[in-house]
Parts: structure tokens; sequence; C-alpha cells
């Protein structure tokens, strides 16, 4: 597969991703921002790095492309991918980058890009065009060749997280960096809010990843939080990515709480504040969601799985808030980005408030009113055959193809009523599917269902 993937670059150092590919995406990086400014005098470009071995000659790389073909570059150093978002949104440059591979093991690099005002890139409004200029010769030295200057935005970042911190009292937390990015940026934020202890688990960055992968949405990996949440009763644990964009969580009893409804109690949150507003959700969320969206007198907007729709929608409505049951989360007043530091620092606000809401067990209980599998993984030999057979299979139901196939069979009051998402990964050859119905039975049967259809769930 290639290395330019929907939403980012990232493959295998160094068979896949390596320093000559990195200069070559440096230089078309640079020559797309030029293309779609050309009237500017010269082109401004920002780069951070995560902490991944390779991570500063792949970095080094990118940025002798980018002076190659006559851009400046700013060079924040050593920064999660939250942080560089904030860097693109805060400074005057015409777009950016952060070296990174997410939650991949330690031996993938990659990078995630933006436009001016930490607009999305993606393969639909520029990585496919890098491509193509990336499977050419090197250009070399194509202009003037750009300055470089070097800029320290972690004192700058760590007061923005913190500006989201309303705490109503002292509360106890846990949290698992994962060794990434989140244990870098994490301390400074926390020195400026009040009344935070913290617990915290490979707070060290090392782009080895030692301890475990850096993939909150995998259960097991939420283990070591859940076990520190019970040992030191934290009133709730974290675990963060390998570049701290997203983050799962997990109650005070350690069970999982799943993104879609963190989304639903952020949204009950920010609309106490600002009524009337809309708040965007990815169709594999549980329908609590939009349930919950509309009580608490805010406008649901249902979009496609990927950070580039999400900010998208939400940039056209000026939505207050955004989720994806991925565990990212989207915040207007973050330059419409996803952090999961700002995620957590929401989750201390709420917790710690003195609304007798109980906790976090207790607040998301009435929001488990619905029965749901989670996403399962088929890895099949044609996914559009499949898809084509779940449109005629399941033809008496409500269907759309907003991003792959989802199919409704009744609706929220109805005594019975189910759905059903399957839709192609964007990173991985693999079908996933998101069903949830009224009732556990239900769900069960459906499940069954599906999966003789499927195949078997990978592992």
């Amino acid at each position: 597969m290639s290395v330019f993937k929907a939403y980012d670059i990232r493959g295998l150092v160094p068979d896949e991703m390596n320093v000559e590919l990195a200069r070559k995406i440096g230089h078309a990086f640079a020559t797309l921002h030029q293309e779609r400014n050309p009237d500017a005098s010269s082109v401004r470009l920002l780069i951070g790095r995560d902490v991944r071995t390779h991570s500063p000659e792949i970095g080094d790389a990118v940025i002798e492309g980018m002076r190659d073909a006559g851009a400046n570059v700013l060079d924040i150093g050593i920064a999660s991918t939250p942080m560089t978002y904030f860097a693109i949104g805060s400074q005057d440059v015409d777009g950016g980058l952060c070296v990174t591979a997410s939650h991949n093991p330690g031996e993938y690099n990659g990078m995630k890009l933006c436009g001016r005002g930490a607009t999305p890139i993606s393969k639909a409004n520029g990585i496919a065009d890098m491509e193509r200029m990336c499977g050419q010769a090197y250009p070399g030295v194509t202009a003037e060749r750009g300055s470089l200057e070097t800029i320290d935005l972690l004192d700058a970042y760590a007061d923005h997280v913190a500006s989201f911190a309303d705490l109503g009292g002292p509360i106890t937390v846990a949290v698992d960096a994962a060794n990434g990015m989140a244990g870098y940026t994490l301390g400074k934020v926390l020195e400026r809010i009040p009344g935070v202890t913290m617990h915290g688990l490979f707070l060290e960055p090392d782009g080895t990843f030692p301890n475990h992968e850096a993939n909150p949405l995998k259960e097991e990996n939420l283990d070591p939080v859940r076990e520190l949440v019970r040992s030191t009763g934290a009133a709730f644990g974290v675990g963060f990515d390998g570049d701290a964009d997203r983050c799962c969580f997990v109650d005070d009893s350690g069970q999982t709480v799943s993104a879609d409804l963190i989304t639903a109690l952020f949204a009950r949150e920010f609309l106490l504040r600002e009524p009337g507003q809309s708040v965007v959700y990815d169709l594999r969320s549980s329908w609590v969601v939009p349930e919950v969206i509309e009580e608490s007198g805010g406008e649901p907007l249902r979009d496609r799985v990927g950070h580039s729709f999400i900010k998208a929608t939400m940039r056209e409505h000026e939505s207050i808030l955004g989720g994806e049951l991925s565990g990212h989360f989207y915040f207007r007043d973050n330059f419409v980005c996803d952090s999961g530091l700002i995620a957590f620092v929401t989750a201390l606000n709420l917790m710690s408030s003195e609304d007798g809401g109980g906790t976090l067990a207790e607040r998301v209980a009435d929001l488990r009113r619905y029965h749901s599998t989670g996403e399962i993984n088929f890895r099949v030999p044609d996914k559009d055959a499949i898809l084509a057979t779940l449109k005629s299979q399941y033809a008496s139901g409500k269907q759309d193809e907003l991003d792959g196939v989802t199919v409704e069979f009744g609706a929220l009051g109805d005594a019975e009523w189910w759905w059903f998402n399957v839709r192609a990964s964007n990173t991985e050859p693999l079908l996933r599917l998101n069903l949830e119905a009224s009732t556990a039975a239900l769900r069960d049967a459906k499940r069954a269902e599906l999966i003789a259809l499927l195949g078997e769930p990978e592992a």
C-alpha cells in the first residue's frame, strides 16, 4: 500500500518512509503551497516532530526539501500533533506539518499536514498531488533557497490548553501517556491548573514505546490505567495515543467509557453554556449522541468518519464541538482541531464540578441506553462485492452511503429497532462493522447474522 493515505502520510522506516522520500515530500509540500499562493513573495511553512527515533532525520530532510523549493521554514522542534496544529493556527504561516506516525508502532513514521489556519490537507485536497510529485525525480533547488528559523512554543501551547480549564474543586486522576507525546506537554499544562493530583504511567516520551502500543482503542492497552484508577481512587483515567491527538477514558470503576458517550457528556456541558449550537458526530456513534444533543437544545450533525470531514463540517456550521468513536474530540476554540489534552481538561472540568452529577460511572449510566457491538473488523477479499451484497440483502431497510453502507430498521421510540454501518478502513485493508440495537438480544442476533455474511472477525 502507498504511504500516501486518505488523511496523512505514513509508512515503515526505512523501506517505505526514508530520508530521500521525506526530502521529496518537503519539496512537494512547499510547491503545493506556492501554487496555491501565486501572488505571495514567499511561502512560510511550519514543522514539528514527535520523539520517534528517526523523527529528527526525517524532519531535517523535510526541512531541506521545503527550503530547496524556496519556502521559509519555522521549526518548533519536538511537538505533539495538537501542539503543531496550535502552532500552525497561531503563527503567521501558510501551512505546516507534524512528523509523526500517530499510534503506529515505533518502526513507522510519517506526517500530518495542514494549510493556513490549521485547515486539514487530505488525499482529496493535496496529498494525492504530493504523491504524484514525489513519484518523479527530486527537483533540487528550484528557487532562491528558503530560510530556517526555530521557535519554542511549548509554554504558549500550555497556556492555550490550560485556558480551557474551569475546575470546580480538587480532583485526582490517573493518566497513561504510553511513552508518547502527551508526556511531553502534560506537565507544563498541569503546572497551570491548580487542584489536580495526577497519578501517571509511562510519562517519559520514548519513540520505541517500550511498555505497550500507544493505541488506547485496544482494550488491553487501557489495562494499566484501569488498575491505576482502582489503586488510587482516581475520579477517572485516561489513555493517550502516540501523538496525543486522541484519548480514551475509563470511569472510576475502571470500565471503558466509549468515545461516543464522552461526546454526549461533553455536548451536554458545552450546550449548557451555548444553547442552540451544533455538535458534529461520526456515523458510527450510538444513537444516544444525537438524542442527547437534541435533549440539550443543540443541533446534531451526522458526518463521515475522518478528521478532514469533521473539521470541514464544523467550520461550515460553526459547530462548538465534534467527536469521533476513535477518540478524536474537536473544539471550535482550538482552531477547529482535535486535541487529547483539551478533551482531558474538559473531563477535569466536568468531574470536578459541584453540580452533584455523581461519579463518571454514574454520569454515563443513563447514556448506556442502547446496545452496541463496538467496532468489529473483517479482512475480506473483495470489499466492494461485500458492500454490494449487504445493500441487496438489507434492501428493505433505510439505506444511505454517506460512508460505506448504513442500514436502519426502525427508529428511536419504536419497541424494537436496530442499525448497522459497514465501511472500508481508510488506513488498512479491512471492513469495519458497527451495529446497535434497542435490546441486547436483538444486537446479538443481528451481530451473528452479519458475521455469517462478512466472515470471521479479526482477532
